[in-house]
């Protein structure tokens, strides 16, 4: 399976175990930025590591403190492999431009239609640089 994704941030190519998230999250106390582990407990996947994956994001639970967390992921090293977003959130979106101002290796960020993100799902995924993503054979 293999996709062409709009690029909403620029960032590193990204390679690895897919999280296709089943609920929206909320960054700002639903993320550990020490460790990258999803810390809502409210969270269908509660406990599960975003840090190194490709995180399928079905939406966001607004909080203007979500790019901070993020920001923090990429200074941590805890940042998700690449960001697939199905629709943008500028919110979140700031902290990896900021990250990568302060000079932080930061993953790259696309959008891609929610109805895409079940094909990649239980298995791993690379993100290139110019959006596409392909699923890992």
């Amino acid at each position: 399976m293999s996709a062409a994704a709009e690029i909403l941030v620029p960032g590193k190519a990204g390679e690895g175990e897919t999280l296709v998230l089943t609920a929206p999250i909320s960054f700002w106390g639903g993320v550990d930025p020490k460790t990258g582990r999803i810390a809502d407990v409210r969270h269908p996947q509660h406990g599960e590591v975003i840090a190194g994956r490709v995180l399928f994001l079905p939406g966001t639970i607004g909080s203007s403190s979500a790019s901070a967390v993020l920001m923090e992921l990429a200074h941590n090293g805890r940042a998700p492999a690449a960001l697939v977003l199905h629709e943008p959130d500028a919110i979140l979106l700031l902290g990896l431009i900021v990250a990568r101002e302060m000079g932080w290796e930061t993953p790259i960020a696309v959008r891609l239609d929610r109805g895409a993100f079940d094909a990649y799902r239980g298995g791993a995924a690379t993100v290139a640089a110019d959006g596409a993503i392909a699923a890992a054979v």
